[in-house]
């Protein structure tokens, strides 16, 4: 009883909620504390999925919270337990196996089956660096910073900032949206790090500088800003995609290049698979979200239009449905054996069984 006390206490410090007495389940599985209640199903709001190096899934949600799943049962946690904010943005691990979940107010680490809140410092521009096993977050309440972890210090950077981003700014005086709000985060075969935004295109972090793709590069059927850079992936054959109209040779560059506005780019740009539907003027030219399978095939997420599967020039559609209308679908993932996973915004989870996407139930 008294180790029980101790550990319970000692989790509830860490909370910084002292207010509000914690609900203690214990799990089964690793036959010790943790802070959250056990729940049936999963929310029908599912933004992220990650699994961690135990095989336990983790769902976050952008209303509420965190969903941890052990293959036997689901435990919920949200602000009311350990998270500063019931809006999850990126859940991610390091090598030591440790979970970091990124809120809307703070990001968490889950560690021996304790959450802290880690501490940022304050940096600018020439603070930044780029080890191995860094972690690069983005910041979804101020688009001029982002966060690099380093595994004893998370670093808050300046945002770099492009020509196309400044003139938006200049244009848009009032608006509360930063053109360089972060969509998404990806690390490349050479270790580099890319940055997916808003409205101001991609960009490319290698250790020493910034090399963007603008806006109006990567979406030029577009006639101005359009869905930003919300996911990347670099294929089997070293191709990088921000959409589905090209893709781009970036460490394989045979020729030089001009921009939209004839400055000299470090990537050639190559006419890609176009819209998925084959359609000439469709619309299904801009991913939600893409990810590779094991067999290194492209599967790509479409907001209102299902899942799409890119195996050389042929493509296979899934559509997501409930009650015979698509759904909006959000994020794709695969799991540490390969299963594929499926987030939607207000239909929970889907898992692909082989032949099609069917919902997540316990």
């Amino acid at each position: 009883m008294t180790i029980l006390f101790l550990t319970f206490t000692m989790l509830f410090n860490s909370c910084n909620e002292s207010e509000k007495p914690h609900k203690a389940i214990e799990s089964k599985n690793e036959n010790s504390i943790t802070i959250g209640d056990t729940v049936s199903q999963l929310s029908n709001n599912i933004m992220i999925i990650y699994q961690d190096k135990k095989n336990n899934y983790w769902f976050g949600s952008w209303q509420d919270g965190l969903f941890k799943y052990d293959g036997e049962s689901i435990v919920h946690f949200s602000k009311e337990h350990v998270l500063p904010s019931n809006r999850v943005e990126e859940i991610k691990g390091d090598e030591l196996g440790n979970v970091y979940i990124n809120t809307s107010k703070g990001i968490v680490k889950y560690s021996e089956n304790q959450f802290s809140t880690l501490k940022e410092t304050n940096g600018e521009l020439n603070q930044w660096g780029l080890t191995q096993n860094d972690l690069w977050f983005k910041n979804f309440t101020d688009g001029e910073y982002l966060y690099r972890y380093d595994g004893t210090v998370l670093h808050k950077l300046k945002m770099p900032k492009n020509k196309i981003g400044e003139e938006w700014v200049k244009n848009n005086p009032s608006s509360p949206l930063s053109p360089y709000s972060i969509y998404c985060t990806y690390k490349d075969s050479k270790g580099n790090i890319w940055f997916g935004t808003s409205l101001a295109g991609v960009f490319r972090y290698n250790g020493k500088s910034f090399d963007w793709i603008t806006e109006s590069d990567v979406n030029e059927m577009h006639n101005g800003p359009a869905n930003g850079v919300r996911s990347i992936i670099e294929d089997k054959d070293g191709y990088f995609w921000f959409n589905t109209e090209y893709k781009y040779d970036i460490y394989n560059k045979p020729t030089s290049t001009k921009s939209v506005k004839g400055s000299s780019l470090f990537y050639d740009r190559v006419r890609s698979i176009g819209c998925l539907d084959g359609k000439k003027d469709g619309d299904l030219n801009e991913y939600q979200s893409i990810i590779k399978d094991s067999e290194d095939n492209l599967w790509i997420a479409i907001y209102l239009s299902g899942v799409w599967q890119v195996e050389g020039e042929k493509i296979k559609h899934y559509p997501i449905q409930v009650d015979g209308k698509n759904i909006p679908i959000f994020y794709l993932y695969k799991g540490n054996k390969g299963e594929i996973w499926l987030g939607t915004e207000e239909n929970g989870a889907f898992k692909f069984n082989g032949q099609a996407f069917e919902k997540f139930i316990l």
